[in-house]
């Protein structure tokens, strides 16, 4: 029998440990002959010294794992322990800071499938993410533009979404047109603020560096040095589509994000971000990354629950 004390530093312990030491109860889970105690940033352990060994090994590994892409969700680890396979293709590609944000964010690409759009977008001057809730879809983009204004790369950036309503109606919230929007738009302010501290964001915004608006304010324009997201396509119509694609100027950036299983459309009316999936593949300059729910990067329910809605529509599916 042996003892070994192991501390973590430099990580937050409520990531790196799950909600109520969830996920590293996946780790003491395949250590039954292990006694293992967590104190704060102290794991005890007291067994076999082969397997404290092999515990220390697979623990180590996860710790470069979070140091690098950020922290594993439970189904990772499970996958990780049992097979000893990782989710990143290319383990230092998360290296790369996107964005140092406020009060000590670093913003960088966490998974592997938001590190492909990262390298996408290096490669490609349109990328279209399309993936489920909470997989970083947005944040990642809202990081490369942030990132690209402030290496002077683009002059503005031009954040936009379909205003569809969602079950819900816009002309009963109280103010002017702005008012009325600015509620909708709230998760790109969300990312930006992030990203930016308050008083330059506002400056920003009032100068008209930064852009947030519907997309039908879109048409007619041509953007051109700027970094542009269209993001909630799924909700835009084909000829919105069609009409936001072609506003591109010649040194443009555009992302285009969506997720396939929240149309707010009336049932009628066909997803633009459909049509664009089957009439864009292969058209050089233009890239698909395709994120999952192993790309989900808030509480580990929301992965429990997309992968719950999945399987029941697979089954509705096949019946």
């Amino acid at each position: 029998m042996a003892d070994k004390i192991i501390t973590i530093e430099g990580k937050n312990l409520t990531e790196f440990y799950g909600v109520n030491n969830q996920k590293i109860d996946l780790f003491i889970k395949y250590f039954p002959k292990l006694k293992v105690v967590t104190r704060g940033n102290e794991i005890l352990l007291s067994g076999e010294p082969e397997q404290i060994t092999l515990f220390e090994e697979k623990l180590h590994t996860y710790s470069d794992y979070y140091d690098k892409h950020g922290p594993l969700n439970s189904g990772s680890i499970t996958q990780y322990i049992e097979e000893g396979t990782l989710p990143a293709s290319d383990f230092g590609a998360g290296d790369e800071i996107l964005v140092y944000g406020n009060n000590g964010i670093i913003v960088k690409a966490r998974t592997p499938n938001q590190i492909k759009l990262v390298s996408a977008l290096r490669k490609n001057d349109m990328v279209f993410a399309i993936g489920p809730a909470g997989s970083g879809k947005t944040y990642t983009a809202v990081a490369l533009a942030v990132r690209a204004l402030k290496n002077k790369q683009v002059r503005k950036i031009i954040l936009t979404r379909p205003a569809v309503e969602a079950g819900e109606n816009l002309g009963f919230l109280p103010g002017d047109l702005k008012e009325k929007l600015d509620p909708y738009m709230q998760p790109l302010y969300d990312a930006l603020r992030d990203m930016l501290p308050v008083e330059k964001l506002s400056t920003f915004i009032e100068s008209g560096i930064i852009q947030i608006a519907p997309l039908a304010f879109m048409r007619g324009r041509t953007l051109d040095n700027a970094f542009v997201i269209l993001d909630e396509a799924q909700n835009a119509t084909e000829s919105q589509m069609r009409m936001f694609l072609t506003r591109m100027g010649k040194t443009a950036k555009f992302i285009i994000t969506g997720d396939k299983t929240q149309i707010d459309l009336p049932k009628k009316q066909p997803s633009g971000l459909f049509q664009a999936e089957r009439v864009l593949k292969g058209v050089e300059g233009i890239e698909f990354v395709y994120l999952s729910g192993q790309d989900i990067v808030r509480h580990d329910l929301v992965k429990r629950i997309v992968d719950a809605y999945d399987k029941v529509k697979t089954t509705n599916e096949n019946s």
